[in-house]
């Protein structure tokens, strides 16, 4: 069976080729992790019938939280709690664990951050009511801060116990919004005139977290490769900005959507993004992972089988059903 064979990532090994997805639970209290969180990722890392666990969205800075009780690793503070959860999920077997870093952009709630929403320019978010507030547009000082932070976060993961670390830049949040050509309408060197200046945001995090945690520690990045919208990115554009990342020192692509978020209108079929998944696939030497759709682990193995993609992720199904990783992968 394919979903059974094994991959290697530097040093680390992954048992096998399912992954759980970041889902937020929205259960940190001041972003940090109690109890009830440990016992939430333990239970889906029960025996390590899981090859890899990524945990949800964390906050980078209090400027993109995305959402009152989403977890914090902004903080020095913060690596105990998260040293916490990852001896939980390592206590349980196999299973390897990695972190996901995040900045909301201009969809952070400013009710939450008790600040103006920043974003690459003073647009509407496609998610966005027209009577929302506009986004103020980062400054290229601003940025910088930002992709320091990003490395500074990785760093608090590599110290917590994490076995690798993924940039969150897709479903509509600030990475994301500097790549979509609904969301950026600079004209600097991060501007929309060329696919190089969209993603050269991202490159700057890369190299900085590069020089933060090394190059043998495993790096990944949540993709939004295409927003599926008239005006936004392309499947063209994300295998050409997929094979930058790999360049840049990227060990594993995670692909889902862009400002069309996780889902995809009119699909629900397994691995509703294999069109996307497939084309960087065929492009790039690093792993790709899947994610949408899947139930089962006869549907991830067909996706394995037919070339869409190396990994694949399960999401709402592990997150609506504990024993579903017990189910489908212990049999």
């Amino acid at each position: 069976m394919k979903w059974k064979e094994p991959l290697s990532i530097h040093h680390l090994t992954l048992t096998n080729r399912i992954v759980m997805p970041p889902m937020a639970t929205r259960a940190a209290s001041h972003g940090y992790i109690d109890e009830e969180i440990c016992k939430y990722y333990q239970k889906r890392a029960e025996k390590g019938y899981l090859g890899l666990i990524i945990t949800e969205h964390m906050y980078i800075d209090k400027q993109g939280k995305a959402d009152p009780n989403q977890i914090s690793i902004s903080r020095n503070g913060d690596i105990g709690g998260l040293r916490q959860l990852t001896r939980c999920i390592h206590r349980e077997g196999s299973t390897r664990v990695f972190a996901q870093i995040n900045h909301a952009g201009s969809i952070a709630d400013p009710i939450v951050t008790r600040q103006q929403a920043v974003g690459p320019s003073p647009v509407l978010h496609p998610r966005q009511k027209q009577s929302q507030v506009l986004p103020r547009e980062l400054s290229v000082e601003e940025i910088q801060v930002l992709v320091a932070e990003y490395a500074a976060a990785a760093g608090r993961a590599k110290a917590s116990g994490y076995d690798g670390v993924e940039i969150h830049a897709a479903h509509g949040y600030l990475l994301n919004q500097f790549y979509s050509p609904l969301t950026n309408h600079r004209n600097d060197a991060y501007g929309c005139d060329t696919l190089e200046k969209r993603v050269h945001f991202h490159l700057q995090v890369i190299h900085a977290i590069r020089m933060v945690v090394g190059t043998a520690y495993p790096l990944a990045i949540r993709f939004g490769g295409c927003d599926y919208q008239p005006g936004g990115s392309t499947i063209n554009d994300a295998v050409e900005a997929a094979k930058l990342f790999a360049t840049a020192g990227v060990d594993l692509i995670d692909v889902s959507g862009g400002m069309n978020f996780f889902v995809r209108q009119d699909h629900t079929e397994p691995g509703y993004f294999r069109d996307m998944s497939s084309a960087i696939c065929h492009h790039v030497s690093v792993p790709v992972i899947l994610t949408g759709g899947v139930q089962t682990v006869e549907q991830a193995e067909d996706l394995l089988v037919t070339g869409a993609a190396d990994m694949i992720g399960v999401g709402r199904a592990i997150l609506q059903d504990a024993e579903w990783p017990k189910r489908e992968l212990g049999k």
